[in-house]
């Protein structure tokens, strides 16, 4: 049995979909069954509740051989930080109670840093919280900048011309990948299930890109040449993530994530090579989603 939280999400529905495809048993976790009815209708076994509850966790994990288990975003909790850690603990605790024996977690580059990694706070402590589950073999996928964030600049593009949202400097180097790249890496490796110890992958998209580069794609794609990429102050940032409806508490973890960014210290572990090279371009991205939604919006 495999059990996907965030099953509903980026990349717990590609996973899901691959695993029932193979022919596996699954059970898709999440707070509606009806964002999880493609994959019911395909055969998976759903349960419904809170990934913030260790109860409800302790008994949908009964009997899985492995786990995907991924903290899903929360715009509206006072304290970003410490919901992630509430379900990072709810989940480690549904594990070490049922004695799962292999979980896959969705991490991101910046997790090596003891703190003031901003967003990533939560998952440095959900890879330490699972390394102290002494039996458990996992894997930690340390995944780059989501190609999918950029969709959250759609609107301010389209009202004022601006290609912006986030305040990283246009020259910093970034490894982005596309999510559907991510779902792939963790569904092979919960096919594979091959893996022993306490692991960390990185899934870093096609080649590392500054945004500046990444405002030339989406520019050629979109049909404006001249787009250039525009890096607001951090309260100008801050206060513009407040006004569009992120908590106080969100904003400035995205702030405390973007500073890491700019000072070189997210990419400071890794290395590229092929193992964690993946092969959707941004090019593909702002042609084949980016574009449309743009276009839709």
């Amino acid at each position: 049995m495999y059990v996907i939280t965030g099953a509903s999400g980026n990349t717990g529905t590609p996973i899901a979909r691959q695993l029932l495809k193979a022919g596996k048993p699954v059970k898709v976790i999440g707070r509606s069954a009806e964002h999880l009815k493609e994959l019911i209708d395909s055969g998976a076994q759903a349960a419904i509740g809170s990934l913030e509850d260790p109860d409800f966790l302790i008994e949908a994990f009964r009997g899985a051989t492995a786990v995907y288990a991924m903290i899903p975003p929360n715009f509206t909790t006072p304290d970003f930080t410490a919901y992630q850690k509430r379900v990072a603990d709810a989940l480690t605790a549904a594990i070490r109670a049922n004695h799962v024996p292999y979980v896959v977690s969705l991490s991101s580059f910046g997790a090596h840093l003891p703190d003031q990694n901003g967003v990533i706070q939560g998952m440095t402590y959900l890879e330490n919280q699972l390394n102290a589950v002494e039996e458990l073999r996992v894997v930690h996928l340390r995944a780059g900048f989501f190609f999918q964030n950029l969709f959250s600049s759609i609107g301010l593009l389209k009202a004022t011309g601006l290609l912006a949202g986030f305040p990283i400097v246009g020259n910093q180097p970034l490894a982005l990948v596309h999510t559907d790249d991510i779902a792939a890496v963790a569904a092979h490796q919960l096919l594979a299930l091959d893996f022993e110890g306490k692991t960390v992958r990185f899934v870093a998209g096609p080649r590392d890109l500054t945004f500046d580069e990444v405002a030339q794609i989406v520019g050629q794609a979109l049909g404006k040449p001249d787009l250039a990429w525009t890096a607001f102050p951090y309260d100008q940032a801050r206060a513009g993530m407040i006004q569009s409806g992120l908590t106080p508490s969100l904003a400035d973890n995205y702030v405390e994530f973007c500073q890491r960014v700019n000072d070189g210290g997210l990419m400071g572990d890794f290395e590229r090579n092929a193992d964690n090279t993946t092969p959707t371009t941004l090019e593909d991205f702002a042609r084949n989603e980016l574009t449309p939604a743009y276009q839709a919006n």
